[in-house]
């Protein structure tokens, strides 16, 4: 049986991994979050290989008991403090991230860890004016103290990997949505403002493009990177390459709603509004299965879970 250890797993996506994760009886999965901002709701509803314990990844005393008890196969590292305006309100919080790294990588190289699995982001490109953003070419010009965060994990695995030998890959993650995400975030906020008929807000223009991918494109991905040999010690982009204005979200999410709901523009945000995103998917693409997940499937999905109302 392999052992996996989720970080962050009452998170969103990691909670969807962790689903997908135990669905397989050759998995026993071991979920550790410390529920600042993750939910016990989200986490798996079924199954008998896998458990629960409470632990924040930043502190060592926390953290090493688990490792070395459990001696995992894997690690998917997710924990972090997530969301633009939350880390912008709290930029020393974000800088605790990288002592979680550190204590993460440091017990995998100690107790025998085959691969970690690091939850990157997007936001690591910062305001490039490169499109598509790639892997390889584009520059990463983040700024953000939670970007800052994400490429300095990454340059962690990288040098552990030089060092110890410790095999990794490094997911990076543009904008995705599903059934759990919390509703602060723009799809999911913006279903509820639609479906109680209420205004939707919008920042400046609205002209801001952003790239909507599914939770389940998203999962597939991450668990094909397991499964196979592809991408070890390598990078790649998680997400949807097709382009959508923010005001565009909103019309879509009015008109599959049926809302009343008005569309109302706000002063633009002073800091961490991107002006565009786009990724090269190529990589991604090359272990799916299947086309991606359209935004007005995925929205109708959203809809069908009735989590909005």
């Amino acid at each position: 049986m392999r052992k996996i250890l989720i970080t962050g797993g009452a998170g969103f996506i990691a909670s969807s991994l962790a689903d997908a994760l135990i669905a397989d009886p050759k998995n026993y999965v071991v979920i550790v979050d410390n529920l600042l901002t993750g939910q016990k709701s989200h986490l798996p509803q079924k199954g008998d290989n896998w458990r629960f314990i409470r632990c924040d990844v930043n502190k060592m005393e926390d953290l090493q008991p688990v490792m070395v008890s459990h001696s995992f196969d894997y690690v998917f590292h997710y924990a972090a403090v997530v969301g633009v305006q939350r880390t912008l309100n709290a930029p020393i919080l974000v800088l605790d991230d990288i002592d979680g790294i550190k204590n993460i990588l440091n017990l995998c190289k100690n107790t025998g860890v085959k691969r970690i699995f690091y939850a990157s982001s997007s936001e690591v490109y910062g305001e490039t004016v490169r499109f598509p953003q790639d892997e390889i070419n584009t520059p990463l010009n983040s700024r953000l103290p939670y970007a800052v965060v994400k490429n300095a994990g990454e340059s962690f695995c990288r040098s552990y990997k030089e060092e110890y030998d410790l095999d990794y890959t490094i997911f990076r993650f543009f904008n995705t949505y599903g059934p759990k995400q919390s509703t602060d975030f723009v799809v999911s906020k913006f279903l509820r403002m639609a479906v109680n008929d209420e205004p939707i807000t919008v920042y400046g223009d609205g002209l801001q493009s952003r790239t909507f991918c599914y939770i389940d494109d998203n999962i597939e991905a991450s668990l094909n990177a397991f499964e196979s040999d592809i991408y070890i010690n390598d990078v790649f982009n998680i997400g949807n390459d097709k382009e959508v204005t923010i005001l565009e979200l909103a019309q879509t999410i009015i008109r599959l709603t049926g809302s009343d709901s008005e569309i109302i523009h706000l002063p633009p945000l002073k800091e961490g509004d991107m002006r565009r995103r786009l990724p090269n998917i190529d990589r991604m693409k090359k272990i799916l299965n299947h086309p991606l997940v359209t935004l007005d499937e995925g929205i109708s999905k959203l809809l069908a879970h009735k989590q909005f109302a």
